[in-house]
């Protein structure tokens, strides 16, 4: 089954600088781990692509050339919104 590419849910502007600087300090290999599904602040998306939860990891990885539409990713449907909670990581 094929997913489609990932597309942030706000622009990239409202990104967070400091978030980012902290991601961007980590290895590529620590944030792509940081978004396997199974974990509270996995890679969370509608099943547009839309990202829930992994905004700031994404875009770090996204800058490196990862690609990161092949990454697993946990998909949320409309009614399991009321799980997701703000995710410190990004």
């Amino acid at each position: 089954m094929s997913v489609p590419p990932l597309k942030p849910l706000h622009p990239n502007s409202s990104l967070s600088s400091v978030k980012l600087a902290q991601m961007g300090r980590l290895a590529t290999d620590v944030v792509e781990r940081s978004l396997i599904p199974g974990q509270k602040h996995s890679l969370k998306t509608r099943p547009d692509g839309t990202i829930l939860d992994g905004h700031h990891r994404i875009h770090v990885l996204r800058e490196r050339g990862v690609d990161v539409d092949a990454l697993p990713r946990e998909i949320v449907m409309q009614t399991d919104l009321k799980h997701v909670d703000e995710a410190p990581l990004g």
